[in-house]
This record gives C-alpha cells, sequence and structure tokens, in this order.
C-alpha cells in the first residue's frame, strides 16, 4: 500500500472513531494492508477515548507483539486505559519502555506523556511513584499539577493535595496557573479533610484572585464540605445563593451531609426539592440516602413512606459497584452481588482478613 493510499485509509479510520463506531473502525482496520504505526494508534487512541479500555491494551499489546514503533501518542492512549483498569504492571512496562527507548536516545519527552504516567501511578494507588515523576518533570502545565493534587486527595491526603496547591501558586508559572478542574480537585480534598475555613477562602479566590466564576461543580464541592462538616444552614443558605438552579449532586451533597449528622428536618425539605425535579431513573439512590436518615432517627412512618414511593416511581437501585483487581498480571472484574467469578470466595476471604 503506497504512502498516499495510506494516509487515505487512516482518514477513513480517524472518521470512524470520531463517530464513535469503533466496530467500523475495527471492520476497517482488519481489511487495511501494511497499516503503520498511525494506524495503530488511531485504534488505541480510539479505544480508550470511548471507554473501551480492555480492547485498548489488547491492540496495544499487539503492538508490542508484532513490534510496531510505539509513539508518544499511543502510550498516551495505552496509559489512559491502565488507569482507567488500574493495571500498573503494564503501567509500569510503559514507563520503563519510555525511560529506555526514549529519554535514553535524548528525545524530549512531551509533558502529555509524562502527566499520562503520573495519572497512571496516581489512580494505581502508587501515589509516591506518582510524585517521583512529576517531580523530576523538566516542564509542567496546568494538568500536571492538577493531576498530581487530586492524585493525593483521592488517597486521603489532603495536607498533601494542599501543598502542590499552594507550590502552584507560589511558583506562579504562566503555564502552570489554577484552573476551573483544580479548584475542584483541592476542594474536594478541603471536603474529605473536613478544612472548612480553607475550603471557603478558597473558594472565595476563585473569583478574588483567580479571576473565575464558580460553576455548579465548584459549588457542589463547597456544599459537600459545608454538610460533611455539619454546616448544614450554612449549605443550604449557599444553596439559595447559587446564580444557577441546584443539581442533583448539590442536593446529594447535602443530604449526605444529613444522613451523617441524622438530620432529618433538612432531609425532608431536600426530598420535597428532589420529588419535583428528579428523574425516577436516577432517583433510588438519593431516596435511598433519605430512608437512612429516617431510619437512623427512628422515624419509622417515614421510613415506610419513602419505601412507598419508591415503589410508585418505579425506582431502581443503582448500578451494583465494581472494582478491578490485578493478580499476577491479570485484571479481574468483580461485581458487587455477583457470585459468577471463580474467585469470589478467595476475594471475599481475602476482604475479610484485611478487616
Amino acid at each position: 500500500m503506497g504512502d498516499r493510499n495510506l494516509v487515505c485509509w487512516n482518514s477513513l479510520l480517524a472518521g470512524y472513531v470520531r463517530r464513535r463506531d469503533m466496530d467500523g473502525a475495527r471492520r476497517l482496520f482488519d481489511e487495511m494492508r501494511g497499516a503503520n504505526v498511525v494506524s495503530w494508534t488511531i485504534m488505541v487512541a480510539g479505544y480508550a477515548r470511548n471507554g473501551m479500555c480492555r480492547q485498548a491494551l489488547s491492540v496495544f499489546n499487539e503492538m508490542r507483539r508484532l513490534r510496531v514503533e510505539l509513539d508518544q501518542v499511543a502510550l498516551v492512549a495505552a496509559l489512559s486505559a491502565c488507569s482507567e483498569l488500574g493495571n500498573l504492571k503494564l503501567g509500569r512496562w510503559i514507563h520503563s519502555y519510555v525511560f529506555e527507548k526514549i529519554c535514553a536516545k535524548n528525545q524530549q519527552l512531551s509533558v502529555t506523556l509524562n502527566n499520562a504516567i503520573v495519572h497512571m501511578y496516581a489512580s494505581c494507588g502508587s501515589i509516591d511513584e506518582a510524585y517521583e515523576v512529576f517531580r523530576k518533570m523538566p516542564r509542567r502545565s496546568t494538568a500536571s499539577w492538577t493531576t498530581i493534587m487530586i492524585g493525593f486527595a483521592k488517597q486521603g491526603l489532603a495536607d498533601e493535595a494542599l501543598g502542590i496547591f499552594h507550590m502552584m501558586l507560589s511558583l506562579g508559572e504562566p503555564e502552570a496557573q489554577p484552573d476551573e478542574l483544580t479548584y475542584i480537585g483541592v476542594l474536594t480534598a478541603c471536603s474529605h479533610a473536613g478544612y472548612v475555613e480553607e475550603g471557603r477562602h478558597i473558594f472565595k479566590s476563585m473569583s478574588a484572585s483567580g479571576g473565575m466564576k464558580p460553576r455548579i461543580e465548584h459549588y457542589g464541592c463547597m456544599v459537600d464540605l459545608l454538610s460533611r462538616a455539619g454546616n448544614l444552614e450554612e449549605a443550604c443558605r449557599l444553596i439559595e445563593t447559587m446564580p444557577m438552579k441546584p443539581n442533583e449532586a448539590v442536593w446529594g451533597a447535602l443530604l449526605g451531609g444529613c444522613r451523617i449528622h441524622k438530620n432529618p428536618g433538612v432531609a425532608s425539605l431536600v426530598a420535597q426539592k428532589l420529588e419535583v425535579d428528579l428523574d425516577p431513573d436516577r432517583a433510588a439512590g438519593y431516596l435511598l440516602l433519605l430512608l437512612e436518615t429516617y431510619r437512623t432517627a427512628k422515624r419509622w412512618m417515614d421510613v415506610n413512606d419513602i419505601r412507598q414511593k419508591m415503589i410508585e416511581k418505579g425506582a431502581k437501585k443503582p448500578a451494583p459497584g465494581r472494582s478491578w483487581v490485578e493478580v499476577n498480571g491479570v485484571i479481574h472484574d468483580f461485581v458487587a452481588g455477583d457470585i459468577s467469578h471463580k474467585h469470589t470466595c478467595t476475594g471475599r476471604g481475602f476482604v475479610c482478613c484485611v478487616a
């Protein structure tokens, strides 16, 4: 296949990916003769961007087997899939490949590739390795700082997350200024650690010094922070003064605080709001929160009323939780309540031992 024809084929392949038609892309890819690194990379990136991470890594491993050159775009896509699946073993292999094949040749790593390595380690729970990569980066973008900060926050290391945020501000690098996602990350860290005053200050500084108008996601973080800390009245006042209509996530954050602090009064007000706006298909999770709030307050008639409403609305329980565990290089997929996996009993026994 000539270079000109191959460019045309790759353009068609990219078109299928943009339309999110990965089945069509795969059929076209299988028909190609002499696919090059661009063709392979389009497939890996396409699967990863469409949430088909297992397929993305399958194509990537096929590239490795056929010794197709791995460019930085393909590596970023594969790292994204590793992050989603928690595949630390392959992620580490990619990191070592980058060091041995790219860095050893004095080729410059893109900031995007370094960010993907940091994100992979952070997502897989190896926050020390993530920070080590971040620390050695010669150039950092806003995404670099935000990725490591959110990584610390997800591990419950709020002080470290806040330290990264303040370091970012103090350095004042033009290409690494906090953006809207950065503020969501740092407010989330404050929420999980119960740092109410710090959260208030950061929220106010968004517009005062950051020049950004808080979006509904930022208001949701603040409502969550205040509600978790038991400041339910302040959370209600914040919702009332929001410049936009509260969404289900905002009401859910307030309801979660009501459950934690056993406040059925505020919970009833939230229920009235949700009853008007909430889609039955998404109602179950919030109604269960409300039911639990009433149950802890021993308001049994209200508990029965919520159960009846769930029946009337046809509200179904939320989708069961799902976990991925890597054992000896194999990713195992477990779904809550499913006993069909051959290692279910082993997994339950391990959890009991850890607990």
